[in-house]
């Protein structure tokens, strides 16, 4: 029983790692814009 809910601990972990991942990598990708879109209009 505690082997199960080791498991099921570790997958819940696993998910919101993997989760969390891909989160920041969007918020990257959003802040990236952003920063371009800045650069563009301080370059005109």
């Amino acid at each position: 029983m505690k082997q199960m809910i080791k498991f099921a601990a570790l997958l819940v972990l696993a998910t919101v790692a993997l989760g969390g991942c891909n989160t920041m990598e969007g918020l990257g990708k959003d802040v990236q814009k952003l920063g371009d879109k800045i650069e563009d209009k301080a370059a005109n």
